[in-house]
């Protein structure tokens, strides 16, 4: 029992580690001004599984940016997770939960229940499967 809790710590570890490095360049693709507009003004926040996500009603034009953020996004998801050995899920989530820490006040993020909390000064509520 304890070598699988420590093989799970393990995991979470690297996958941590693979996803901040991943996300390095999904950060570089979301440098659009339409994304930063769209992230300030809380039309899009970061979601528990590690996508970006619309907050309210979208138009098209802003759907077609969220999904082609998704894309790229689950692009570098499915390679980091191959090489930490671990799912696209597990990869996302921790991805997700990072993605979250970094939030600012003013932004959005997904809470574990499911609402779109707005960031404040304080910590955000964050999954307790996060690492």
């Amino acid at each position: 029992m304890a070598l699988i809790r420590s093989q799970k710590l393990a995991l979470g570890g690297a996958v941590a580690a693979l996803a901040l490095a991943g996300l390095a360049g999904v950060a570089y693709a979301q440098r659009d001004p339409a994304y930063e507009a769209a992230r300030s003004s809380g039309q899009v926040g970061e979601k528990m599984d590690g996508y970006l996500g619309i907050v309210g009603s979208a138009s098209p034009d802003l759907q077609r940016l969220v999904d082609d953020i998704n894309i790229k996004r689950k692009a570098v998801y499915s390679q980091r997770a191959q090489e930490a050995r671990a799912t696209l899920e597990e990869y996302a989530l921790t991805a997700g939960c990072q993605a979250i820490a970094r939030t600012v006040p003013g932004e959005k993020y997904q809470a574990p229940d499911g609402s779109w909390q707005t960031r404040t000064s304080a910590p955000p509520i964050r999954d307790p499967r996060c690492p």
